[in-house]
């Protein structure tokens, strides 16, 4: 049992003497209340089953009146006000529904009471009706406080469980039917939806955190969430929402983007795409970057120590042989000529010398290295090499 207690002066022995009287006539409070609340009601009828309904407004007003009255509280009326707040929240009702309907207890409460008050016992009924507002506005705190954290509980349960079907796709490497299934569900996707991955290396989180809230506020479905030590964006395409416009909300952004994929079942392996181009981002790199304009990279970087042994072998020789300001200028001349169309005219003009000078310069990089940037298998060991050598450090 509880005892009612306040701050403020008891209740008079009128208004008590009242409210005792109103619990005996419960069910025609509720009665009357159901009559104010039903247009509030009726967006979420079809939530809360009628018994449901009243039972909870029966406890309520017997918890108000049982507090007005100074009577002691049932234990299983104690907690009327939070379980209706837990309850309603997981039934999905609005909370400003809710709170509408809860707060019509103070009309129907008063209303009875100034009828058995009688034309005599109103003026002194009016004094006291602080307590009534008092009982009413705890009731409503209660119900809302408890919502408020039982909403915020399952935003958390539901976000642990994106992760984990999140986690258990990627561990399942897109080859589980059931697991693709039942993570389209948890993740709001479509298993046959159209999708693009973005990763974030260790560190680079807070933009790409930003970028998903930008896209959520654009009704983009998507999941962010930490994968070992980087940062992870699935989001999925729709004919407003194309690949541009995912990569445009990532400007600023350095991370590494996967080609676009079609089916649940392709996201790990896009995903582990994303990753690899995010292992090769440039030290300077200020926003996304594609596969496709990372292939080289990624590549040599997947080669690991036999890239460095490849940079070694077709690079090395050159600072053995030459002073590092001559090598240095070789080294532009080759980069230069195998990043333009090949054409010794158009690197004499990006290096602002003679075409004979680069000739020369191509001719002696040919001699110390043994690999003519002119011939097509040569310039692309070349290549492979000077993408080889800047992660190795060469």
């Amino acid at each position: 049992m509880h005892t009612p207690h306040s701050a403020a002066p008891p209740p008079d022995s009128h208004l008590v003497a009242l409210a005792r009287q109103c619990l005996e006539d419960v069910d025609g409070l509720v009665g009357e209340w159901a009559g104010y609340v039903e247009p509030v009601r009726a967006p979420y009828s079809d939530l809360v089953s009628e018994p449901d309904f009243r039972d909870s407004a029966r406890q309520a007003f017997e918890l108000l009146l049982r507090t007005v009255a100074r009577l002691p509280v049932p234990d299983d009326l104690a907690g009327v006000s939070e379980r209706v707040g837990e309850e309603r929240a997981r039934q999905g009702v609005p909370l400003d529904a809710l709170l509408a309907a809860a707060r019509v207890d103070f009309r129907v409460v008063w209303g009875a009471l100034v009828r058995r008050a009688g034309d005599e016992g109103r003026a002194e009924l009016v004094t006291s009706a602080y307590h009534v507002w008092e009982a009413v506005e705890r009731h409503v705190t209660a119900i809302m406080t408890a919502y408020q954290r039982t909403i915020l509980e399952m935003g958390r349960r539901t976000e642990d469980e994106r992760r984990l079907w999140f986690t258990r796709l990627l561990d399942s490497g897109g080859r589980n039917p059931t697991v693709v299934r039942d993570a389209a569900l948890a993740l709001g996707f479509q298993a046959a939806g159209r999708f693009l991955c973005a990763v974030a290396p260790g560190g680079g989180e807070a933009p790409l955190r930003r970028a998903a809230h930008t896209l959520r506020t654009l009704g983009v479905p998507l999941q962010q969430q930490a994968v070992a030590a980087d940062m992870v964006l699935v989001a999925q395409l729709g004919p407003r929402v194309t690949a541009e416009v995912v990569l445009a909300r990532l400007d600023g952004t350095p991370c590494g983007v996967s080609p676009v994929v079609t089916g649940l079942t392709e996201v790990p392996h896009a995903v582990s795409l994303a990753t690899a181009t995010a292992r090769v981002l440039p030290d300077h790199a200020a926003g996304p970057r594609r596969l496709e304009d990372s292939w080289l990279d990624v590549l040599v970087h997947r080669a690991g120590d036999l890239g460095g042994d490849l940079a070694a072998d077709v690079l090395g020789g050159l600072y053995k042989a030459v002073p590092p300001a001559e090598a240095e200028r070789l080294l532009e001349t080759v980069r230069v000529h195998l990043s333009g169309g090949g054409s010794v005219a158009d690197t004499a003009a990006a290096l602002y010398c003679h075409r004979n000078t680069v000739q020369q310069r191509l001719t002696r990089f040919a001699e110390l290295t043994g690999r003519d940037p002119r011939h097509p298998e040569d310039a692309a060991l070349v290549i492979l090499a000077l993408s080889a050598g800047r992660f190795g450090g060469l």
